[in-house]
C-alpha cells in the first residue's frame, strides 16, 4: 500500500479540501491555512483494540474476565495477549502444586462475579477458620480465629486451578474478549500525552510473529519483571532480602485444622487438604540451597525440627512474657487463644521442592498516558501468607469500576484523569499492606533480646484484644 509521508493541499473556494490521492487517512489544519496528512505507516494494517491486557497469569486473566462481563463495557473490543500456551485443566492432577496463594473473601468476591469461583471450588481448594502465627523465640502466639462465624477467612488455592478457571470463564466470554496465546511481546511504542504531527494516537503491540495491534488502553499484567513497566521506563522501589524461599509439598501425620506461620526461620504452613500443606520456608540462600540437596528423610527432619525446635528461646524472654501474660489475663480474664501444636510432617510430596529468591518492589507510577499497571507488574511483597495475589484482584476491581463509569460517560478509557483515581486508590491500599508485610518480615528476621522482647508483647497484647484482630483481619480480607 502507498505510504504518505507529508503531503500540502489546498482548499477551495467552497471549503472543501482537495485530496488527489486516496490513501490520505489523516489530515491536519493549520493556522496558515493549508493542510497536512500525518506519516501514516500501512494504513489500515494494525487492528484497535479499546483495550490490550498484556500477560495471562491470575491477575490478567481475572482483568480480561471482569472487563470482558461488565455492562458499560459491552461493544468495547478487549485482547488478551498470554506468551504462553492455554492452561486447560479437565480435572485436577493427583498432586499439589507448590504454587499456592491464599484468596482473600474480597478476592473470591471478584472470582465470583465473573463466574471463575464456581469452576474452582468444582477443582480444588481448601477453606480456612483459624490461622495462628508463633514466634520461634518464645512461646507466645497470636490467633486469628473465625470459629465461631459463619465466613471462611480465605481459601488456599492452587495458582494452575484458578488460571484454568479462568481460561474456562474466557471461552464463554469469547464474544467480548479476544485472547491470543503464545503471543509474545517484542516491543510497545508509546503515543505522546498531546497529539503531534507524524506521532501515533494509541499505544502499538508488537507481537514476535510480526504482527502488530493497537490499543486506547494497554494494561500490563506482565510480572514482576514486567516489560511495560520497563519500556515506560518507570522507576522501582525495590530490595532483595538476601534470602529464598523454599517451597514444598508437606504430608502430615495428623490433621491440620489452621494455617500456621512460625516467624522464625519465618515458616508457613498453607492448608491443601486436612493432611497435606504447602511450605514456604524463608531462610538464607546457602540453607535453601542446602535444604534442595538434602534427600526426603533428612529434609523432614529438618522441617519438624523447625516446627517444634526450642533452641532459640531464652529464659529472660520466657519469664518476662510470662509476667506480661498475666497482666493481661487479670485484665481481660476472657480474652485470649488456646494453643494449637504445630504439626507432625511425615513426607513430601514428589519432586515438589523448589526455591525462588525474595525481594519486594513498587512501581513510583502505576500509570502513564494510556498505560496502567496492575497486579505483580505494579508491586512484589513478601510471600508471607500467600497475600500477594490479594492486592492483584484488588486492582482488578478498582480498575474494572473505575473504567466501566468512564465507559457509562462516554470517556477516553486511556485517559490520565479516571486512570489517576485508579493509581491513587490502589496505592493508599497497597501501600500499608506492603509496609506492614515488610515489618513483619523484619521483625522476625532477628533474635536480638530487645527485639524478641518488643514483638513478645506486641503478639499477646494484640491476642488479648479481639476487636484489634477484628480490624487486622478486616483489612487483610479485601
Amino acid at each position: 500500500m502507498h505510504k504518505l509521508t507529508r503531503a500540502t493541499l489546498a482548499f477551495n473556494g467552497l471549503g472543501r479540501c482537495l485530496v488527489a490521492d486516496k490513501h490520505v487517512s489523516a489530515l491536519q489544519i493549520h493556522s496558515r491555512g493549508f493542510v497536512c496528512a500525518q506519516h501514516v505507516d500501512d494504513l489500515g494494517k494494525n487492528e484497535v483494540y479499546d483495550i490490550i491486557i498484556s500477560g495471562g497469569g491470575m491477575v490478567g486473566s481475572a482483568m480480561a474476565c471482569s472487563l470482558g462481563m461488565d455492562r458499560n463495557l459491552e461493544g468495547k473490543k478487549i485482547l488478551l495477549l498470554e506468551a504462553g500456551n492455554k492452561k486447560v485443566m479437565h480435572k485436577v492432577p493427583d498432586t499439589y502444586s507448590t504454587r499456592v496463594s491464599s484468596i482473600s473473601p474480597g478476592s473470591a468476591t471478584l472470582l465470583t462475579g465473573v463466574g471463575a469461583w464456581e469452576h474452582i471450588t468444582k477443582m480444588r481448594c481448601k477453606p480456612y477458620k483459624r490461622m495462628q502465627v508463633w514466634d520461634a523465640c518464645s512461646d507466645v502466639l497470636i490467633t486469628f480465629d473465625k470459629e465461631d462465624m459463619q465466613d471462611e477467612m480465605a481459601h488456599i488455592v492452587e495458582n494452575d486451578v484458578v488460571v484454568a478457571a479462568l481460561t474456562k470463564q474466557l471461552d464463554d466470554l469469547s464474544d467480548n474478549v479476544q485472547v491470543k496465546y503464545r503471543s509474545k511481546v517484542v516491543k510497545y511504542s508509546w503515543p505522546m500525552p498531546h497529539q503531534q504531527a507524524n506521532a501515533i494516537p494509541w499505544v502499538k503491540v508488537t507481537l514476535a510473529s510480526g504482527e502488530s495491534v493497537e490499543t486506547k488502553l494497554l494494561i500490563g499484567a506482565d510480572g514482576p519483571n514486567s516489560m511495560v513497566r520497563q519500556e515506560l521506563g518507570i522507576p522501582t522501589v525495590k530490595w532483595n532480602y538476601d534470602q529464598s524461599a523454599v517451597v514444598a509439598v508437606l504430608h502430615l501425620s495428623e490433621s491440620q485444622k489452621y494455617l500456621l506461620t512460625l516467624p522464625r526461620p519465618i515458616l508457613c504452613a498453607l492448608q491443601l487438604s486436612d493432611t497435606e500443606s504447602s511450605l514456604v520456608w524463608s531462610t538464607s540462600h546457602q540453607q535453601a540451597q542446602e535444604l534442595l540437596e538434602l534427600d526426603e528423610e533428612s529434609f523432614v527432619d529438618a522441617i519438624n525440627s523447625a516446627f517444634w525446635s526450642n533452641e532459640n528461646q531464652s529464659e529472660l524472654i520466657e519469664t518476662a512474657g510470662s509476667l506480661f501474660r498475666s497482666t493481661l489475663s487479670a485484665i481481660m480474664p476472657s480474652a485470649g487463644s488456646p494453643r494449637q501444636l504445630p504439626p507432625s510432617v511425615a513426607g513430601i510430596g514428589p519432586k515438589s521442592r523448589v526455591k525462588f529468591p525474595l525481594g519486594i518492589g513498587h512501581a513510583s507510577e502505576y500509570i502513564r498516558h494510556r498505560v496502567a499497571l496492575i497486579g505483580d507488574a505494579a508491586h512484589r511483597v513478601h510471600p508471607l501468607a500467600g497475600q500477594g495475589a490479594n492486592l492483584g484482584f484488588g486492582d482488578v476491581a478498582c480498575l474494572t469500576r473505575i473504567l466501566s463509569q468512564a465507559a457509562f460517560d462516554g470517556k477516553d478509557l486511556g485517559a490520565m484523569q479516571h486512570l489517576l483515581e485508579y493509581e491513587t486508590e490502589r496505592q493508599r491500599h497497597n501501600l500499608p499492606m506492603m509496609a506492614a508485610i515488610d515489618l513483619m518480615k523484619r521483625l522476625y528476621s532477628t533474635n536480638a533480646a530487645p527485639v524478641v522482647l518488643l514483638r513478645t508483647f506486641g503478639l499477646q497484647a494484640t491476642n488479648m484484644v479481639p476487636a484489634l484482630k477484628e480490624q487486622i483481619m478486616g483489612f487483610a480480607s479485601k
